[in-house]
């Protein structure tokens, strides 16, 4: 149980209370004991061990013993007693835009309504547009809802949001009002997938601005219009909302609403220690004196006034970023642009839809040193899959384009080979011997049990030379939003790379973004090597890498602990040993 679970359950138990129609002030009583909770600034277990929760500003005597409960046992007998006086269902419909705990109470107060699909039924029927307080065009808001509600409640690729994004972004910075805009949320931290759109802007004149915002292309409907705040739903199910504030508050509702919920409550903690208390509005003083801080102009200021180097926006998520620094030991985050090439990329040999040549000149353009080609073996049949004898061949093709000179890139000779059901490798001896490098993957049997994959994927990148794997491929074989990853012990595996000197791929496709940002930074303290690859199987694909780059920065990983962040010669050199 942590600070935010019992956070969670708070918030829960009001909105419980308020389905039930309980008094108001009981109601608010646990929303401000779960705010006190979230500002804490001594630690939480000192607080219950000492018996000293009490005495903390929004939280009695009652509360307290409650959240000692919770925190000592994991569980809480009140919160349970709430959960099973609730039908299910109406906690599902707050789900609905537009449906809070009053009007979700009143519809099963007064129609016996109790789940999504009565709700609709009610509304088809006109019966819930005859009740007092909603009328006709809630009634027609909540058929919507209720008809969006699975498209709004998926998540995002990272890729696609971005794209989204971008031009709205774009576009807002075009008013001119608008005197500095951002995206915020999940999108600037870079997480592998997106709920929604988060925008700030500073401007004077928010109406220009949220008139822009709700007509712009792109829009479906406007859930929102409001005089600092809009929300707009896009046509592909995407929401996205706008903030507008004065410019000397851009840079705390800039902080505040990229998040992470931890990194915030950590920064405010870190505020409350200094007699100062922060929010999206600015930096107060707690006893309720003036404002502070009041020239900051953008986050690295807020940072400093805090003691603390700036924090990049993808590292806010409660993990020791803080404590990094204040002690001056944040890394240098690597970059795009430190990329000099890529090794896992496919062509027309297998199911790429692009030849040798065309992927060369591609990567040329975008001024790499060298392309990996590493198409896929024979056990992956359904990908066309190259044998012994059609790799041999794939050899001399890429050895002769090399002697042309046709090319600035240097092209290196791999395999994406599959790694069997057993752990041993799909291709032999023989042929893997005149590779430059070895790309290990798992493609089939993707359900075996934890221990079962976890010790196929070891054995196989503990294969003696000359096999010598020289990275191990998409370590889950996840698909974001579409296939649950394989259950792996990342430790042990990661353990196994070090050991053997195996380098572990971040595997750049969006779909993908697999080694899972989380555990880089156990991978970098091993000494464990990655190479950012976007698995590319078309010309294009290769830019995926620009999302390995965002997520190795999730990582906390540096430029020196990237293969493909070194020059051609040193590669060429780190190959060479590597298959000694």
């Amino acid at each position: 149980m942590t600070r935010n679970d019992i956070v969670d359950a708070l918030e829960e138990i009001a909105v419980l209370l308020e389905l039930q129609g309980e008094n108001p002030f009981k109601v608010r009583a646990y929303q401000n004991g779960a705010r006190a909770v979230e500002t804490l600034s001594e630690e939480l277990d000192v607080l219950v061990r000492e018996d000293r929760l009490g005495e903390i500003k929004g939280i009695g005597d009652a509360l307290a013993k409650k959240v000692a409960e919770l925190w000592t046992t994991g569980k809480l007998e009140f919160l349970e007693r709430q959960r099973a006086a609730v039908p299910p269902g109406l906690m599902q419909m707050l789900e609905i835009p537009g449906l809070g705990a009053k009007k979700v109470r009143a519809l099963h107060d007064k129609l016996g309504i109790d789940s999504i699909e009565k709700l609709q039924e009610a509304c088809v029927a006109g019966r819930v547009a005859e009740l007092a307080g909603f009328g006709e065009k809630t009634q027609q808001k909540i058929i919507d809802g209720i008809r969006n509600r699975e498209a709004y409640s998926k998540r995002h690729l990272w890729w696609k949001a971005f794209a989204e994004a971008e031009p709205i972004l774009a576009g807002l910075r075009a008013v001119p009002q608008v005197e500095r805009a951002e995206h915020a949320g999940s999108l600037r931290r870079n997480l592998e997938t997106v709920g929604d759109l988060d925008f700030i802007v500073a401007a004077r004149d928010a109406a220009p601005v949220m008139a822009w915002f709700t007509a712009m292309p792109g829009v479906a409907e406007v859930t929102g219009h409001g005089e600092t705040k809009s929300s707009v739903r896009l046509t592909d199910g995407l929401q996205a909302d706008l903030r507008v504030v004065p410019p000397e508050q851009f840079a705390f509702a800039l902080h505040h609403f990229t998040g992470s919920k931890e990194h915030n409550v950590q920064m405010r903690q870190r505020a409350l220690a200094r007699g100062l208390s922060l929010s999206e509005w600015g930096l107060t003083k707690t006893d309720g004196g003036d404002a502070v801080a009041t020239g900051v102009r953008d986050e690295a200021g807020l940072f400093a006034t805090l003691g603390l180097r700036f924090i990049p926006p993808e590292l806010r998520e409660g993990l020791g970023e803080i404590e990094a620094a204040e002690g001056g030991e944040l890394p240098r985050l690597v970059e795009s642009g430190d990329l000099r090439g890529s090794f896992h990329n496919h062509t027309t040999e297998s199911d790429g839809s692009d030849t040798l040549e065309s992927m060369v000149a591609a990567a040329q353009r975008l001024g790499w040193e060298y392309l990996g080609i590493a198409d896929h073996s024979k056990a992956s049949f359904q990908a066309r899959g190259l044998d012994e004898r059609r790799l041999a061949a794939q050899v001399t093709a890429i050895r002769a384009l090399n002697a042309r000179g046709a090319f600035t890139t240097h092209v290196f000779a791999g395999s994406e080979c599959d790694i069997l059901a057993d752990g041993t490798l799909d291709l032999d001896a023989s042929i893997l011997r005149e590779l430059d490098y070895v790309v290990i993957s798992v493609h089939n049997a993707l359900g075996q049990p934890e221990e079962e994959m976890t010790a196929r994927i070891i054995r196989a990148m503990e294969a003696a030379a000359p096999l010598c794997p020289t990275m191990l491929g998409h370590v889950t074989g996840r698909l974001l939003l579409a296939r649950e990853a394989s259950k792996v012990d990342h430790a042990k595996i990661i353990d196994a790379a070090a050991a053997n000197g195996v380098v572990i791929e971040l595997n750049a496709n969006p779909r993908r973004l697999d080694m899972d940002w989380r555990w880089w930074r156990r991978a970098a303290e091993k000494g464990v090597l990655t190479s950012i690859n976007p698995d590319a199987h078309a010309t294009d694909h290769l830019e995926f890498v620009d999302a390995g780059v965002r997520v190795a920065r999730k990582g906390w990983l540096t430029r020196d602990q990237v293969l493909n962040t070194r020059t051609f010669a040193d590669v060429k050199a780190w190959l060479a040993a590597r298959r000694r």
